[in-house]
């Protein structure tokens, strides 16, 4: 039986909160939240999160036949490690992820930095986060709104700056476990079709796009992704 491993990334509350609805209804799986989120000292790069979480596996006796999911910061690790360590990983479940540096828009990472020192720009990054998870039910995004104060902004802005230096564009046709690309297509961000990029790299691939979901698919529509996921599952 595959072990399935929940990364989360910057967004949906920025630690494993955001898969709530997984870990209730996938017995036995675990969802690390990452060092530099909620507590502990963040890491420098994707390679470092990549060895934190085999680390924190290994200690768990958890680093065989492992399923990795993962938005953003979480899907960038989970394909890392499957690119260092095939022999662990079956397969990869991936969401509003690139394969090399991300394009933001203009005033990314300002946000973030001025929500620091500004009460009311705090605030504009809070109401932003809100909007992000409008397809979150109310009570849950509530939930993880409080957890985005809990980690604040700065932590999100390195998040970001990890992402976009981020880039396996040339190993990723040598990718070998099974691969699942999904993609919110009313994400309120409108990035760009990154997952398409990767799906045309990687022979054998999936990619399905899903209506009504955004930026975060397994905390926005978690009964049609937690059946994906199963279908998914059952083909390994």
């Amino acid at each position: 039986m595959p072990q399935l491993v929940f990364l989360h990334g910057p967004g949906a509350g920025a630690c494993a909160d955001a898969y709530t609805y997984q870990l209730e209804h996938f017995k036995g799986s675990v969802a690390p939240t990452l060092p530099g989120h909620l507590s502990g000292k963040r890491c420098k790069d994707v390679a470092e999160y990549t060895e934190w979480v085999r680390a924190w596996l290994l200690d768990q006796n958890l680093n065989k036949d492992l399923v990795l999911v993962g938005y953003t910061l979480g899907a960038s690790i989970a394909l890392q490690y499957a690119l260092d360590y095939p022999n662990e990983v079956k397969g990869l479940v991936i969401m509003t992820v690139a394969m090399k540096p991300k394009t933001r828009k203009p005033g990314t990472y300002e946000l973030r930095l001025n929500a620091l020192e500004d009460e009311n720009v705090y605030e504009e990054w809070i109401a932003f986060q809100r909007n992000a998870m409008k397809f979150v039910e109310p009570g849950l995004r509530e939930k993880l709104i409080e957890r985005h104060r809990q980690v604040g902004p700065l932590s999100q802005y390195h998040d970001l700056k990890t992402i976009d230096a981020f880039d396996v564009s040339d190993r990723i046709g040598s990718l070998t476990p099974k691969l699942l690309l999904l993609r919110g297509v009313d994400d309120p961000g409108e990035p760009p079709e990154y997952e398409k990029d990767i799906h045309e790299a990687v022979p054998g691939s999936q990619y399905i796009k899903l209506k009504g979901a955004g930026h975060f698919p397994a905390t926005e529509v978690p009964e049609r992704f937690n059946q994906i996921l199963e279908e998914f599952l059952s083909l390994l």
